[in-house]
């Protein structure tokens, strides 16, 4: 059954999903906070700053009105940034019907809080959203979404029927889609592994080479993994889609923001420079300081978000990060596998 379906969000992630979904026979309208991006939609079918030389399909819609894009709409679909997600999330509220499904497609914790965006959106919505809550994530450049190229994602929801119903509006011939229960897992490992990209990129950057970018990510996992299991998620997730499967499209990928980032902070520039230039969030950075924080609070060991935390905030050398990184202490790799799962 085709349903109205808003999506709050025109950056590349956002229009790219609204495609899968106008694709998929359902009426979209994308929602964007500028009115010239809105403008270019609506008549060029086009967004060429977030999705440059790919054409977008007539039927989608876009506006500049948050009532106009949520009001009566069967399913609302979160892509705003991590910092703007409450902010939307209480703006919308009063136009959303009870009986819309509430998804969102964002990888990252909010500042400040620590909380993962549907905690977010469950104390911001509340009743009755707090049963049709659903979370997006996995391996999924938007650029190959948008070329319609072979994805798999997953989604989850702590409501089977939930999930299943996102996962038959999303899922076609180019865009497969799992579900799964581990709300937290699925949305912890989205969020976290744009940490190890980000170290990834810092690292091809200084010519580490494979060897020590294969250590990364496999070190990188058992981080995700140990933060992971101690907020609750469960452990199989980080062997899936939003786990390893996020982790390695992300790190191995120049599609990748937040290699990216990593990359040009490797090449001398400093992190509000990058900022500046990528023009684009990059949620691996302040992904990086809650991390941080969430670690110290659950006690958990994570040796590279600590040497990226300081990279980023504390101006320390990248080099003598990667040294400090190889100079930690003599362990057992089974000993840090069972601390980790």
């Amino acid at each position: 059954m085709n349903k109205e379906i808003a999506v709050l969000g025109a950056g590349s992630w956002g229009t790219a999903l609204s495609m899968v979904l106008v694709e998929n026979g359902h009426q979209v309208i994308i929602w964007g906070r500028r009115e010239d991006l809105v403008q270019e939609i609506n008549e060029q079918h086009t967004n060429q700053r977030y999705l440059p030389n790919v054409r977008l399909p007539e039927q989608l819609k876009a506006t500049s009105s948050l009532s106009e894009a949520v009001a009566g709409k069967d399913v609302v679909v979160f892509v705003v940034p991590s910092h703007s997600m409450r902010t939307i999330a209480k703006q919308v509220k009063k136009w959303i019907g009870d009986h819309a499904l509430v998804v969102h497609a964002t990888k990252g914790f909010e500042v400040g809080t620590g909380m993962r965006m549907s905690q977010v959106l469950k104390e911001e919505l509340s009743e009755p959203f707090e049963t049709r809550i659903a979370a997006l994530s996995g391996p999924s450049h938007a650029e190959e979404v948008a070329q319609k190229c072979p994805t798999t994602v997953v989604v989850a929801s702590s409501h089977s029927e939930v999930a299943e119903e996102v996962q038959g509006i999303f899922m076609n011939h180019y865009f497969r889609v799992y579900t799964n229960s581990d709300l937290i897992g699925v949305e912890v490992g989205g969020s976290l592994k744009n940490i190890i990209a980000l170290a990834a990129g810092l690292g091809d950057g200084l010519g580490i080479g494979d060897n020590a970018k294969a250590a990364l990510m496999t070190r990188g996992l058992a981080e995700i993994a140990r933060l992971g299991t101690a907020m609750g998620a469960k452990p199989l997730t980080f062997v899936g889609l939003a786990g390893v499967g996020d982790l390695v499209v992300t790190c191995t990928s120049q599609h990748s923001r937040n290699w990216r980032a990593g990359y040009m902070i490797s090449q001398g520039k400093k992190l509000d420079q990058v900022l500046h230039e990528m023009g684009m969030v990059v949620e691996g950075v302040q992904t990086t300081r809650t991390a941080y924080s969430l670690a110290m609070r659950h006690h958990v060991e994570m040796p590279i978000t600590e040497q990226l935390y300081a990279v980023l905030f504390e101006n320390k050398d990248p080099e003598q990060a990667v040294e400090d990184l190889m100079r930690r202490g003599r362990t057992s790799e089974w000993e840090e596998i069972i601390r980790s799962w």
